[in-house]
């Protein structure tokens, strides 16, 4: 959904009514378990974010409060969501004057223990996103030598207004990756 003026809580709240529901607007759901699939644009960034098992409990912790959306220029709508396969979200930006409310809904999630530890969840873009696909959001921990890191995986293709704006896109793509980094190192570093 695109406006010039940025919505209200209660128009946000209806956004995500209607679309709570909604099919997801790509065919290869839960795609990012694997190798993404061909025809889409493949956005993939690690950080690490520190080590030992305090920082991976931190790193968990980040997740599930969504500490990775920390930023100025964008909003979460809404952080206390629950990380639950079917939740629906919407992230709320400004660009070039035009406000953008884009829906996503869980597709899965990842918690794997043993000496090697995931974990995180992929979310799917519904009808009302500037894009089609899925992204995924992960925090690891590798026993051999103790680091954790911060792994995001996307593949995505543009509607049509984000096809006339593909440059924008593509550079909102890549300052989220950025950001969402700088956010979940932070949360960690605390």
């Amino acid at each position: 959904m695109y406006s010039l003026r940025k919505p209200s809580d209660g128009a946000i709240r209806e956004f995500l009514s209607a679309q709570k529901d909604q099919p997801f607007s790509y065919a290869h759901v839960a795609a990012s378990r694997g190798q993404p699939p061909g025809g889409y644009t493949v956005d993939h960034s690690r950080v690490r974010l520190g080590e030992g098992a305090e920082a991976f409990e931190q790193a968990v912790r980040a997740i599930r409060e969504w500490k990775m959306f920390a930023m100025p220029w964008l909003q979460l709508c809404w952080p206390d969501a629950p990380i639950e396969e079917g939740a629906t979200v919407a992230v709320l930006l400004q660009v070039l004057g035009l406000w953008s409310l884009n829906a996503a809904r869980i597709v899965y999630l990842i918690d794997e223990e043993g000496a090697d530890k995931r974990f995180g969840f992929a979310y799917g873009t519904l009808p009302e996103h500037g894009e089609r696909g899925e992204e995924r959001f992960t925090v690891e921990f590798h026993a051999k030598d103790q680091s954790v890191w911060y792994d995001v995986c996307a593949f995505s293709r543009p509607n049509l207004l984000a096809k006339l704006g593909y440059p924008v896109a593509r550079a909102m793509q890549k300052r989220f990756a950025r950001d969402s980094q700088a956010a979940m190192q932070k949360a960690v570093q605390r």
